[in-house]
């Protein structure tokens, strides 16, 4: 009997969990974990005392940005914090001008006397 009822419960347990994914609502593939370029030039130092680890933080694609082509924007609630490292912007940028969901949070955040080293952010495509 218990062989039974194994075999009858293991596929509904299977369907049950298959059907839990289709549920949910995104999934998020890690592409990038990078330092925030411009900390110090931008509301890094002013916000500061309010951000947290896990924050959500927006990307905007800034293609007519006269300094580099591939410029993503970082913004915390509205207000800029920096961008993406020119040296690993290209394929967030390439993504996002492709239409592609992305979706990136501050990963790490810590006190450090080098501007480089204050935030590190993780960007993620959205499936």
């Amino acid at each position: 009997m218990r062989f039974r009822l194994t075999r009858f419960l293991l596929p509904l347990g299977l369907g049950l969990a298959l059907s839990l994914v289709a549920l949910a609502s995104e999934v998020r593939i890690l592409v990038q974990s990078s330092p925030l370029a411009g900390f110090r030039y931008y509301a890094g130092e002013s916000l500061w005392r309010d951000m947290r680890e896990g924050d959500r933080l927006a990307l905007i694609r800034e293609a007519d940005n006269p300094h580099d082509a591939s410029a993503v924007r970082i913004e915390w609630r509205g207000q800029k914090l920096g961008y993406l490292p020119r040296a690993e912007n290209r394929a967030v940028a390439t993504a996002m001008d492709r239409g592609e969901a992305v979706d990136a949070r501050i990963a790490k955040l810590r006190e450090h006397r080098n501007p480089w080293q204050r935030m590190l952010i993780e960007v993620f495509v959205v499936l």
